[in-house]
């Protein structure tokens, strides 16, 4: 018998998903399935929600927000060694769930995790965190770190434009040093972004040709260029057609990437950033994760 788990982070899509509590409490009460709604208090309380509720008895465990909360909702069901996921996708980006066309739509989302098939997924590990969709160094990383501040004093979806703006001016190549499987490359780009899902950023298509289940990285690398060259190429990853210009991007697939930096800088992980120091390994885990998917 099903018991599903709703893990709910109310601050996710700005605060919108909150909304989306009553909401999912009516559909539920009109079917037979045993249910649980629960709302995260703090960052990292979804991986021991989601560990607890497995503890119960809930077999699916439900994250209802954006990238950052089915991170810690995937993380709590891989540390207890079983479950599925399943995936309400209510946050900013939604970059995961587009990956794996988990439609917006509740009623819809809803329904994939009660009558959906399960598929199992890779899970890429960098340095010590798990990432399911992409973990990037470079350009995008410094986006979110700038938007971030401005969220502070500008609550609006204007601030991803205003950060990337200010990320557009002060960008710096970094001088790196990638080792791709066997092959060791020296030289100074604006982002590596190592990818097991094709979107990122709430909906750019930087790894197109990604699949989520082949257990490979797709590694997407911008080369250093003219400020104007690269503000040319920004539009193109919407629809992924950036990966043309073959002077300015490659692609590699690898099972192992390292990136060395001389200097300090960020890392994005799922959206997520932190800060990093010289040395950043990407592998792949070998236990693949359960997440419903359409039929």
């Amino acid at each position: 018998m099903d018991k599903i788990l709703f893990i709910i982070n109310p601050v996710a899509g700005g605060g919108r998903t909150k909304k989306l509590v009553p909401i999912i409490d009516k559909f539920m009460k009109d079917l037979e399935i045993e249910y649980n709604i629960v709302l995260t208090e703090k960052p990292k309380d979804a991986i021991n929600i989601s560990k607890e509720g497995l503890n119960k008895g809930y077999n699916k465990i439900v994250a209802v927000g954006g990238d950052g909360t089915v991170n810690e909702v995937a993380l709590g069901i891989l540390e207890f060694g079983e479950g599925i996921l399943g995936i309400i996708p209510s946050g900013t980006g939604n970059d995961l769930a587009r990956t794996l066309n988990i439609p917006i739509n509740l009623e819809e989302a809803i329904n994939i995790i009660i009558n959906g098939i399960n598929k199992k997924v890779d899970v890429g590990m960098v340095n010590e965190d798990i990432f399911l969709n992409i973990a990037s160094v470079g350009f995008d990383s410094e986006v979110v770190k700038n938007t971030e501040k401005i969220k502070k004093r500008l609550k609006s979806g204007i601030a991803y434009v205003i950060g990337l703006l200010i990320t557009l001016i002060r960008v710096k190549d970094i001088n790196t040093k990638l080792e791709i499987d066997n092959t060791t490359i020296d030289k100074n780009v604006f982002l590596v972004a190592v990818g097991n899902g094709k979107y990122y950023g709430g909906g750019l298509k930087i790894i197109p040709m990604a699949i989520i289940e082949d257990g490979y990285f797709h590694v997407c690398v911008v080369n250093k260029m003219s400020k104007l060259k690269l503000f040319l190429l920004l539009p193109t990853i919407i629809k992924g057609n950036h990966t043309r210009f073959k002077k300015h991007v490659e692609i590699f697939k690898a099972k192992k990437v390292k990136i060395i930096t001389e200097a300090r800088t960020y890392l994005n992980i799922d959206g997520e950033v932190k800060d990093i120091e010289r040395e950043t390994l990407f592998t792949i885990k070998k236990g693949k994760l359960s997440v419903f998917v359409n039929n």
